[in-house]
């Protein structure tokens, strides 16, 4: 009979991670010019209103097809959520799965997920991006990129004693431990931005220092609610309210904290002032971490592993400006960096897996094996995606238009309207 314990907490945790994509929406809004901060958050609703939408016709028939096989990709039925399959008539019979959950709460969970994630990259091409342009980018990524990969990683099936026993290329063939998603979210999301980055060119004017958030307490709400959003992510990623959730619900407290403090001892060293925009984009640094680990470790593991965190997203933000890629919020200096850092971990400090536990450098292979295959895979196809929608449609706004101010060009209506 269904668990209506779990049945509940991962329907609260879904709702959870559905509202972490407005609260991106603030996060990157407040980030951007006050001419620029309709479009931005306009991007996170489109990309909400793309995938879900898709994710009822095909996503979900991609991202877990069947439960037979360990395929490179997988494919289980063409239009809308089948119900045989699904299990709706098992919920109707009183047959939930193995958690007692009916397997369509998973599918809702599991659409969350994609949302966000596509919702993610969105910050790399801020102040530049076309929004039909970017809606097409929307449902062609998802599919031929995040709903390949998440079969990859989240569709994988476990026998009565939790072993795994199919589905999840990397996770049943290679032997990846990923939560929540570090590969398949925070990897493939930071790969992609790079790409679409490298696609969409600089900003007009792209140097250190010229483009200044322009609501800081937008960025601040954003950040605090896509914490409170990652509570969801992490514990509700379980699928249960049992002790690993408890395990995972308190590192997304830690690793945060930890990479706040990070991020401002960078800061003060570096700039002589610890910022907000620092805690907030501290805060975000640590939980992209704890999201392939928040299982994996223990929570002093956490404090450590978010000031690395901190730390190093905090450094490798500056890498744009050496390297000449105009990455406009630094969605590959946290997402791409803190999404590997936190998968690596695993493989060094992981109970009972990592190499300090086991003197083996096994996990730590099958983790940076993982985390090349989707960075690498996620890359090239955006990169691909990306040029194609520019060399047709045109991705880029008119450089007269940028200056401007693209929120009256693509939408009519501007952040804040002063009247008299």
């Amino acid at each position: 009979m269904i668990d209506t314990g779990n049945n509940t907490f991962v329907l609260i945790s879904a709702a959870l991670v559905l509202m972490m994509t407005p609260a991106l929406a603030f996060f990157y809004g407040g980030l951007v010019r006050a001419k620029s901060v309709v479009s931005m958050m306009m991007l996170s609703f489109g990309a909400l209103a793309i995938v879900g939408a898709i994710w009822i016709i095909y996503g979900y028939a991609i991202s877990f097809a069947g439960t037979s096989g360990d395929g490179f990709i997988g494919w289980n039925g063409v239009f809308g959520i089948n119900v045989g399959d699904i299990g709706l008539e098992g919920l109707i019979n009183g047959k939930p799965d193995a958690n007692g959950i009916p397997p369509l709460t998973f599918a809702a969970f599991q659409a969350t997920f994609a949302i966000i994630t596509t919702a993610l990259i969105s910050g790399a091409i801020a102040d530049r991006a076309k929004f039909g342009a970017w809606l097409v980018f929307a449902g062609v990524w998802s599919t031929l990129v995040y709903f390949p990969i998440a079969n990859w990683v989240f569709n994988i099936v476990k026998d009565d004693k939790g072993n795994i026993i199919n589905g999840g290329w990397l996770v049943h063939n290679i032997g990846l431990i990923d939560l929540a998603g570090g590969t398949a979210v925070e990897i493939n999301s930071g790969a992609a931005a790079l790409a679409l980055a490298l696609v969409l060119g600089k900003r007009v004017g792209f140097a250190k220092g010229i483009h200044k958030p322009h609501n800081v307490p937008f960025v601040l709400l954003g950040a605090g609610l896509l914490w409170f959003g990652w509570f969801g992510f992490n514990a509700g990623s379980q699928l249960a309210a049992d002790g690993i959730a408890s395990i995972a619900f308190i590192n997304t407290m830690a690793a945060p904290a930890a990479g706040i403090l990070g991020w401002l001892v960078v800061e003060r060293i570096k700039d002589g002032k610890a910022t907000s925009v620092g805690a907030a984009s501290g805060a975000v640094a640590g939980l992209v971490a704890a999201t392939p680990s928040c299982a994996s470790i223990s929570p002093l593991w956490a404090l450590v592993m978010g000031a690395i965190a901190g730390v190093l997203c905090a450094l490798a933000v500056e890498l744009k400006f050496k390297l000449g890629f105009d990455d406009s919020l630094d969605v590959v200096g946290i997402h791409l960096v803190g999404g590997v850092i936190g998968t690596l971990m695993i493989g060094v400090v992981g109970y009972k897996v990592g190499l300090l536990e086991t003197g083996s450098f096994e996990q730590l292979g099958r983790q940076a094996f993982s985390a090349l295959v989707v960075l690498v895979f996620s890359f090239v196809v955006t990169y691909l995606i990306g040029l194609a929608i520019e060399k047709t449609m045109g991705f880029r706004v008119k450089n007269e238009d940028e200056l401007a101010g693209i929120d009256t060009i693509l939408h009519g209506e501007e952040g804040y309207a002063i009247e008299g």
